[in-house]
C-alpha cells in the first residue's frame, strides 16, 4: 500500500526548492503525491504562479486561498486564520500520510498547525537556521516542534533541531535543496533569456531581490530607498529586480521599485521570473544583491558573489562569496565595488557551498519511502546531555 504524501507550495522560491522532491515521490511508486498550493501561487497580484506548477505537469489536489489584499500586520495574520481554515478542510479532504513542510513562510504555518489536530505526521525541511531579522525564525523553530521528521541542510542545523528537544533517530542531515536546483534545471543560453525576459542584457548585469526586513525597526521602504540609490550611479549595469513576497510592507516596496525602473533602460522588474528564467539569470548576471535566502544557499554553487544587506538572513551560514553590508547606501556602495573588483572576482572559482552540492531531494524522498510512521506522533522531548 502506497503512502500518500502532501506537499504544500504557497510561493514561487518554495515551489522552486520543493520541485525535484514533488519530482522524486511522484516518481516512487510506493508513494503517492498529493499538492496543495495557497498563498501567493494564487494571487494575481502575485502573477499566479500555481500555472507554473500545473504547466510542470502535477495537478493540484487541493488549492487553499488564504491571502488577503492586505500587507499590514493585521492582514497577514488574517491571511493566516483564513489559512487555518482552508487547511483543515484540505487534510480532512486528502487524509495524507505525512505531510511535507519547507522552511519558515507564514503561509505554511497554518498547515503545520491543522495538521497537529488532525494528528498528520510533518516532515520539515530547513529546520534548525536563524534569520535574525525576520518573523520567519519564530515560525521556523515552531513549524520544528510541531514535525515529526525533520531534513536539514547542515550539520550546525541538526544541532539546533537536537537542541530544541527532537529524536535523533528522525533527524536527517541532506544538504540544502538549492544545490539540486541548480545541478539539475537546464537552463535558457544568453540569447534565450534577453528574449525570455524581453531584456537586453548589459556587459555587466545584477539580479536584485529584495525583500521585507519584518522584525526591523527601520522601515523596509527607507532600506530599499538606500539600495535604489545605490544601483542608481550604475549606468553601465544591467539591473534585473524581482519583486518582493507577500510579507509586511511588501507592496510599498513594489511601488518604490516601479518608480525607479521607469524610465530607465538599464533595468527591469518582474513580478515572478519563474525557476527557469531565475536560474537563467543567476548563470549570466555578475552577482546578485539584496536579502534573500537564494544568494546564500544557491548562488555559491554557480560560483558567483552576493551583496548580502541587512541582518534579514544574519544567522545563516554563508559561503566566502557572500559581501555583507548594512542597509545604507555608501556601505551597500563599497560592497559593489568589491563584487566587481578584479581580484574577488577570480575568488570566486574556489567558493564552496555550505549547504553542499547535491543530492538534497534523493534522499528526502528516501526517507518519506522508507523511515517508519508507527506511533511517530507521540513525541519524547529529547534532552541535550550538558
Amino acid at each position: 500500500m502506497s503512502r500518500k504524501i502532501c506537499v504544500v507550495t504557497g510561493s514561487r522560491a518554495e515551489y522552486g526548492l520543493l520541485r525535484f522532491v514533488m519530482q522524486g515521490i511522484r516518481e516512487e511508486r510506493l508513494l503517492e503525491l498529493q499538492v496543495v498550493a495557497t498563498g501567493t501561487h494564487l494571487s494575481p497580484e502575485f502573477g499566479l504562479t500555481y500555472r507554473e506548477i500545473v504547466d510542470d505537469g502535477y495537478d493540484i489536489a487541493r488549492r487553499v486561498e488564504m491571502l488577503l489584499s492586505s500587507d499590514t500586520p493585521t492582514g497577514l495574520a488574517k491571511s493566516m486564520g483564513l489559512g487555518l481554515i482552508g487547511f483543515a478542510d484540505a487534510l480532512a479532504e486528502l487524509k495524507p500520510d505525512l505531510l511535507v513542510l519547507l522552511g519558515d513562510r507564514f503561509e505554511v504555518f497554518p498547515a503545520a498547525a491543522a495538521a497537529l489536530v488532525a494528528r498528520v505526521p510533518v516532515a520539515h525541511i530547513s529546520g534548525g537556521e536563524t534569520t535574525k531579522g525576520a518573523f520567519d525564525e519564530s515560525i521556523r523553530h515552531s513549524i520544528t516542534k510541531m514535525s515529526h521528521l525533520h531534513f536539514v541542510a547542515a550539520p550546525r542545523y541538526r544541532d539546533r533541531v537536537l537542541q530544541l528537544g527532537e529524536n535523533p533517530e528522525n533527524v536527517f542531515l541532506v544538504g540544502g535543496l538549492g544545490a539540486d536546483c541548480v545541478r539539475m534545471t537546464q537552463v535558457l543560453d544568453r540569447a534565450e533569456l534577453e528574449e525570455r525576459l524581453d531584456f537586453e542584457l548589459a556587459p555587466r548585469n545584477l539580479l536584485v531581490t529584495f525583500h521585507p526586513v519584518t522584525l526591523d525597526e527601520e522601515s523596509s521602504k527607507g532600506q530599499m530607498i538606500e539600495l535604489l540609490a545605490a544601483l542608481s550611479s550604475l549606468d553601465d549595469v544591467g539591473l534585473i529586480i524581482t519583486l518582493p513576497n507577500a510579507d509586511t510592507d511588501g507592496r510599498v516596496l513594489v511601488g518604490v521599485i516601479e518608480e525607479f525602473v521607469r524610465g530607465r533602460s538599464n533595468a527591469r522588474a518582474y513580478t515572478s521570473l519563474g525557476q527557469e528564467r531565475y536560474l537563467s539569470c543567476l548563470h549570466h548576471v555578475d552577482g546578485v544583491v539584496g536579502n534573500s535566502s537564494s544568494g546564500l544557499t544557491e548562488v555559491p554553487s554557480l560560483h558567483k558573489g552576493t551583496v548580502n544587506i541587512g541582518d534579514r538572513q544574519e544567522g545563516r551560514l554563508k559561503a566566502s562569496s557572500v559581501i555583507d553590508c548594512v542597509p545604507e547606501r555608501q556601505s551597500i556602495v563599497k560592497a559593489l565595488r568589491m563584487l566587481f573588483s578584479e581580484g574577488f572576482q577570480e575568488s570566486l572559482s574556489t567558493v564552496r557551498n555550505p549547504y553542499g552540492e547535491g543530492g538534497a531531494s534523493a534522499r528526502i524522498v528516501q526517507v518519506l519511502r522508507d523511515h517508519p510512521l508507527e506511533a511517530i506522533l507521540k513525541k519524547t522531548f529529547h534532552d541535550v546531555a550538558p
